[in-house]
């Protein structure tokens, strides 16, 4: 194993360890879990003068795509995974391939993990992406399709994802509805419910990002010991 696959793996099992010991030594309340975002309702619920609210928080609706491999694809298809999300276009000259190069690094960071996390990349221009503007892209910056899809489809179809599921609108002020271009990755967890976005651009907010996909990995399936989940990690593919 050379010096790189070693830091790798070991990124990879630290990183969810930490979050695993942190969860086991403190409550469930006292951990700082990501917190949710966007409700669809909110009911008041009374039961002997004591009032609490139930939320009902807002689930990310379906969408199919085509992936870099011509698949023919939907987010029902990961289900159960942990996603993270974000937009370019592959004739985009300054931000989109960085946030592919931020990207790429997510996906070095969990490892062997296609079963648990999925990097979703979707095209705001698919008139001009084509299946062959994706797969150059994806071998320009060495894209692994096991845990990350490029996606291109229908126009009205992704804006309505970004802007109506994603709340892009909300998370980047800044960003023309006309034409989404934002620096910004979205997590969901894997009830696809958004748990927070990221800048893409910036260090420490990617830094963030990295530490909570592991704490909704930990979240994800409570009959899990660590050992099932540790197990899981060092599988190889």
């Amino acid at each position: 194993m050379n010096k790189k696959a070693f830091i790798a793996l070991l990124v990879a099992i630290l990183l969810p360890l930490s979050g695993y010991l942190l969860v086991s030594y403190y409550s469930n309340n006292a951990v700082h879990m990501p917190q949710r975002f966007f409700y669809d309702s909110v009911n008041v619920v009374k039961d002997n003068g004591k009032i609490t609210y139930d939320t009902a928080w807002h689930h990310v609706k379906n969408l199919h795509f085509t992936n870099q491999l011509g698949q023919n694809v939907s987010l029902n298809d990961l289900t159960g995974k942990i996603l993270v999300v974000d937009f370019f276009f592959t004739h985009c000259p300054s931000l989109c391939p960085k946030l592919a190069v931020a990207m790429k690094k997510l996906q070095k960071s969990f490892p062997n993990s296609d079963s648990i996390v999925q990097f979703v990349s979707l095209s705001i221009d698919p008139e001009h992406d084509s299946l062959a503007q994706l797969k150059n892209w994806a071998q320009k910056y060495n894209v692994n399709p096991d845990s990350w899809w490029l996606g291109t489809g229908n126009r009205d179809s992704i804006y309505n994802f970004a802007l109506t599921e994603l709340k892009a609108s909300v998370a980047d002020s800044n960003i023309d509805t006309a034409f989404i271009h934002s620096d910004k990755f979205f997590l969901i967890d894997k009830n696809r419910v958004v748990r927070g976005w990221f800048d893409g651009l910036d260090s420490v907010a990617q830094s963030n990002l990295v530490s909570d996909i592991p704490l909704l990995m930990l979240e994800k399936d409570k009959k899990k010991t660590f050992g099932d989940f540790f197990k899981g990690l060092l599988k190889s593919g």
